[in-house]
């Protein structure tokens, strides 16, 4: 018996450091994620936990004075700014109408880009030079179509007869406009998600239904569609925050006008804090803009996790 114990104490030391060794040890894999970890917290725990802490502070770079802490003051001047509410309304108008908008051209696209077809390279190419431009790039091309003197719309209003549209210059156009502008720009990067998410669906599903006899709209309603769920959340969950955070479209486009009929809350948050220096309300304000994208994701995140239950 003591010779067996002997024996397991000189090996106890021995499977000691081998568990170190081990690839597999999760302190090994503590050490390997330590970095990433610490670059992720610099790079997003830190700058939302110091946005958190500064909208608590009446933080005003313009007059000098030593930040001072006001506890939930600046979110309660945000509850009752219009300006605020109005800005809010324009971004969740904007989310509501651009975010299926852009799914329901992007879908036709994916569908027409995944043909069984030897030139499908221009329609890809088709697909990529939208997504490719820079937003505010983009504002200013449509700004230029929408123009009331020069642009291309009203242009071939008058070739057809008919008046020219101010459209930059009435606030529910140019909120159109905006819109308009947002579903061309996002429906391309919506169309190359739901292309890969098409290309992973297995073609004996389609060979099976059709020795079945299903039709193709049968087959897209109950192939393509539930196996392309998991590529539309996602699809999804991008454009939804990327649409909360809408500015460069309409600030490239019409400055937020006419009046603030566009002025969303992204532009609202940048005047804040880069016009008028407050910076204190500006982070009271892009908390709020936070909390809204983290609500709607939860959402997102459910459904996810319902789907994949089922």
């Amino acid at each position: 018996m003591n010779s067996v114990s002997s024996m397991q104490d000189r090996a106890f030391p021995v499977r000691r450091a081998s568990h170190w060794l081990d690839p597999s040890d999760r302190w090994l894999a503590v050490a390997l994620l330590a970095p990433t970890a610490l670059l992720l917290g610099l790079i997003v725990v830190y700058p939302i936990g110091k946005l958190l802490y500064n909208s608590f502070f009446d933080i005003r770079l313009s007059g000098g004075a030593v930040p001072a802490f006001v506890g939930l003051r600046n979110y309660v001047d945000a509850l009752h700014d219009p300006d605020f509410w109005n800005a809010t309304k324009n971004t969740l108008l904007i989310t509501l109408i651009t975010v299926p908008g852009a799914f329901l051209v992007g879908l036709p696209l994916a569908l027409l880009a995944n043909l069984p077809f030897r030139m499908r390279w221009p329609i890809r190419l088709a697909l990529l030079l939208p997504w490719s431009l820079p937003m505010a790039f983009s504002g200013l091309i449509f700004a230029w179509f929408f123009n009331t003197d020069y642009g291309i719309i009203n242009d071939l209003l008058g070739r057809f007869g008919f008046h020219g549209v101010t459209f930059l210059l009435i606030p529910g156009w140019a909120f159109a406009a905006v819109c308009l502008t947002t579903i061309w720009k996002t429906s391309s990067f919506v169309a190359l998600i739901l292309l890969a998410g098409l290309q992973t669906i297995p073609r004996s599903l389609y060979e099976a239904a059709e020795v079945d006899g299903a039709t193709k709209p049968q087959q897209f309603i109950h192939i393509t569609l539930p196996m392309l769920v998991p590529s539309i959340v996602v699809a999804m969950i991008f454009r939804t925050i990327t649409a909360l955070q809408t500015f460069d479209i309409p600030y490239t486009m019409v400055h937020g006008g006419p009046g603030t009929s566009t002025t969303t809350l992204a532009m609202l948050i940048n005047t804040t804090t880069i016009d008028y220096l407050d910076v204190g309300y500006g982070s009271a304000q892009a908390a709020f803009m936070f909390v809204i994208s983290l609500v709607i994701s939860f959402i997102y995140l459910k459904f996810v996790r319902g789907e994949a239950k089922k």
